[in-house]
């Protein structure tokens, strides 16, 4: 699944980032392999939405979220 399928409330496991121009980003500030992501909210329109991992919140547009694979945790 891609991180952009989460509703707001729901929770993945990252389980990796393609190619994309906010990998380097991404990692640097901790969205490796195994970290929980959870879907905080998205916007009205739909893009961007905003995803909260290790202790920061983060918003990106859809484009970028699907881009991040991840497999659904706990809801």
């Amino acid at each position: 699944m891609k991180l952009s399928q989460l509703m707001p409330g729901e929770r993945a496991i990252a389980a990796g980032i393609e190619d994309c121009p906010l990998k380097n980003r991404l990692l640097d500030l901790g969205l490796t392999e195994g970290t929980p992501v959870k879907c905080v909210m998205r916007s009205p329109l739909g893009d961007p939405y905003a995803y909260r991992f290790r202790g920061c919140v983060i918003a990106m547009r859809k484009k970028d979220a699907d881009g991040v694979r991840g497999s659904y945790g706990e809801r």
